[in-house]
């Protein structure tokens, strides 16, 4: 600023001074302003990202850093976890939040931000940096041409639907965030319902997360991805209800079928988040819809029992209560409405369990 006004003050004594200006008839103006200063906001402009104040070397700097970053640890120590500094977190923390901008969004996809962030996954050894990676490319997936730009990359969908195998819950997290954002884009669904169908380790991945995990924003996400995939895809729901799971994992132990671990899931969350109860409430009530779904829950030996046992707890105990005033049932009306849905077609069902229990204790019964 102070060279912008010793500027004006200069200009302005050379016009006082000088006998031609004197006798000019041309009214006085505001100088021009120096040419530094106007090649700067030109230089700020170039630099700005689209119509915002982010700066593309700011950005470009912080990339190359990444890949300096990644390659230097994979060709130095090859064991343990490289540890992320705080400053390099922080700066990729930035581009995170960036990236929920549309024009920042394009630039990375113009810049090939895809193919850096991927071979960035592929190589590290630091979880934090995987999640940073991956929740970079959920926000760049948001806007629809970015996300069809996105979905056309083979290699990262096939290292995403593999990261469902992973053991660290945010990256988990971030991963099941992309791929509800990708297959609840109109132009790529059908494109990422067909590489989930030909990878069947997602089912067994989303299945164990469901009954092992007591993360809850992970157990919502993922309840929210499977009733997404479930409601647009009638043959893979039919597929993942009536797959027969492993016997044992690698841990040696049990391993659930798909609509058990729906219901483990949704014991977890029920005092922790009505919202994500419903949700699995919801896709148990598409589950109804179908004869497959129907003859998994009315087996004996399959959970509808259990499921009939808790989802009539739920109504009678957390909601319903004598005491409750008319607007609370109303807040209440959309999970009432899914329990009720599934209460009733479980209905049908009682008789055939009874039936079953009075083989097992005929003099019980």
């Amino acid at each position: 600023m102070d060279c912008n006004v010793d500027g004006a003050e200069k200009v302005e004594d050379e016009r006082s001074s000088s006998p031609a200006e004197a006798q000019s008839p041309v009214i006085d103006r505001n100088p021009s302003p120096p040419p530094d200063t106007a090649d700067g906001e030109e230089d700020e402009a170039l630099d700005a990202i689209g119509d915002t104040v982010y700066s593309k070397h700011w950005l470009f700097s912080t990339l190359t850093r990444l890949i300096h970053m990644v390659t230097e640890n994979t060709e130095g120590d090859s064991e343990g976890q490289m540890q992320l500094s705080h400053d390099d977190e922080e700066d990729l923390c930035k581009v995170w939040d960036m990236a929920m901008d549309k024009d920042v969004a394009g630039f990375l996809q113009e810049f090939k931000a895809t193919d850096i962030l991927l071979g960035v996954i592929a190589k590290s050894r630091c979880p934090r940096l995987t999640e940073i990676c991956v929740g970079i490319l959920g926000n760049i997936a948001c806007f629809p041409e970015t996300c069809l730009t996105l979905s056309q990359n083979e290699d990262l969908a096939a290292v995403l639907l593999l990261l469902l195998g992973d053991t660290d819950p945010p990256t988990l997290l971030e991963t099941c965030r992309l791929l509800l954002t990708c297959v609840s884009q109109d132009d790529v669904s059908s494109l990422w319902l067909q590489r989930i169908r030909q990878q069947t380790s997602v089912c067994s991945n989303l299945g164990f997360i469901m009954c092992s995990s007591t993360n809850t924003d992970l157990l919502e996400k993922v309840g929210e991805l499977v009733d997404k995939l479930f409601d647009l895809d009638e043959e893979l729901m039919k597929s993942w209800i009536t797959a027969q799971p492993s016997k044992e994992d690698d841990a040696g132990e049990s391993r659930l079928d798909v609509a058990s671990c729906l219901l483990e899931a949704a014991k977890q969350l029920r005092s922790e988040s009505p919202g994500g109860l419903e949700v699995y409430l919801h896709t148990f009530q598409l589950l109804t819809t179908i004869d497959e779904g129907i003859q998994v829950l009315a087996d004996p030996d399959g959970p509808g029992k259990a499921l009939w046992d808790f989802v009539s707890d739920v109504v009678c105990e957390d909601f319903c209560q004598p005491n409750d005033l008319s607007v609370v049932l109303q807040e209440q009306k959309s999970i009432l409405v899914q329990a009720f849905s599934v209460l009733q077609a479980l209905y049908r069902s009682q008789e055939q369990w009874c039936k079953y229990l009075h083989t097992l204790f005929p003099k019980k019964i």
